[in-house]
């Protein structure tokens, strides 16, 4: 199993997304632990579908950068990056206010793949998705 590499700290992921997809949704990162990334996602208007309901891929981002985040995190010796080849999400609530919560569970950490689960959930607790994802290991 591969284990937390200590050169990836939450100010390395931090300044890792300046400018890119996660910072203009405005993900979050609240912890990282060896097995686990724990990232939040405030809501504001612009997240919203035309329904007024969290858009789900609002949600799929939150968790989706989790889950990269954490691959990251525990790269495997030599590896330089990774890349997602399969995601899938169940959508089973939603919000309209506050903020989600995305905790990324490592499932399987190999030398080639690495598969990544999230839940979501609202600031209550009350579950709005599960989330899993497939990361190619890039040498």
């Amino acid at each position: 199993m591969t284990t937390l590499r200590p050169d990836v700290t939450l100010d390395y992921l931090r300044n890792r997304q300046r400018g890119r997809l996660p910072d203009l949704l405005g993900v979050e990162l609240v912890s990282l632990e060896s097995g686990s990334l724990v990232g939040e996602l405030p809501i504001r208007p612009e997240l919203l579908a035309p329904n007024g309901f969290l858009h789900a891929a609002s949600v799929i981002g939150l968790a989706d950068t989790c889950c990269g985040y954490a691959c990251i995190a525990h790269l495997p010796e030599g590896a330089k990056n990774f890349t997602t080849v399969e995601l899938k999400s169940n959508h089973v609530g939603t919000a309209r206010e506050g903020k989600i919560i995305a905790k990324a569970s490592a499932v399987h950490l190999g030398r080639s793949t690495h598969v990544w689960d999230a839940t979501v959930t609202n600031a209550d607790g009350k579950l709005v998705a599960l989330f899993r994802c497939t990361q190619m290991i890039l040498y």
